[in-house]
């Protein structure tokens, strides 16, 4: 009996699926792209409301736009944006090809499937908050609410739509 059990476990456990392992990714950062229908707008909110910092930026050409499956050809200019100057900081890239990609600004993240919102993580959102009341830019439900102990949880929306929480104390 205890041989047969041995058997099953082992045979369980070389049947389970492997994973990627975390030594196969060359950095631990994941770049995102967003495309954005008003470059320098998006950028404003990105930079001076929620205080990422722009850490480069590049073009994507005709060509290699097509070769690549990017784009049908389009060009563009990406910014590049960090939540601050750290290699392993997550870069956000904002990119605009004018009215030929349409918003789809939903009031609610269950309203389309893909990427919704993002989560930033903030040591005081008190300043924060302040731009954006400076700003008149909506807050979404009763935002910012208490998450509990000395958290505090505020959502609104990029200039496109995309939803921007903020997690953090206010203090």
């Amino acid at each position: 009996m205890k041989r047969a059990l041995s058997i099953f476990a082992l045979s369980a456990l070389l049947t389970l699926p492997t994973f990627s392992a975390p030594e196969e990714f060359a950095t631990p950062t994941i770049s995102i792209g967003v495309v954005v229908t008003d470059l320098e707008k998006s950028m404003e909110f990105y930079t001076n409301i929620i205080g990422m910092v722009q850490t480069g930026e590049f073009e994507i050409k005709e060509d290699f736009s097509k070769k690549s499956g990017l784009t049908d050809g389009q060009p563009t200019k990406v910014k590049i944006l960090r939540l601050g100057k750290g290699e392993d900081a997550t870069q956000w890239k904002l990119m605009s090809f004018g009215d030929k990609a349409k918003t789809q600004k939903d009031p609610f993240i269950h309203n389309r499937t893909g990427m919704r919102y993002i989560t930033i993580m903030v040591k005081d959102l008190t300043p924060i908050v302040k731009r954006i009341k400076e700003r008149q830019i909506k807050f979404l439900g009763e935002t910012p609410v208490p998450l509990g102990s000395n958290s505090h949880f505020a959502l609104i929306q990029d200039p496109d739509g995309t939803f921007i929480e903020l997690i953090g104390p206010m203090k």
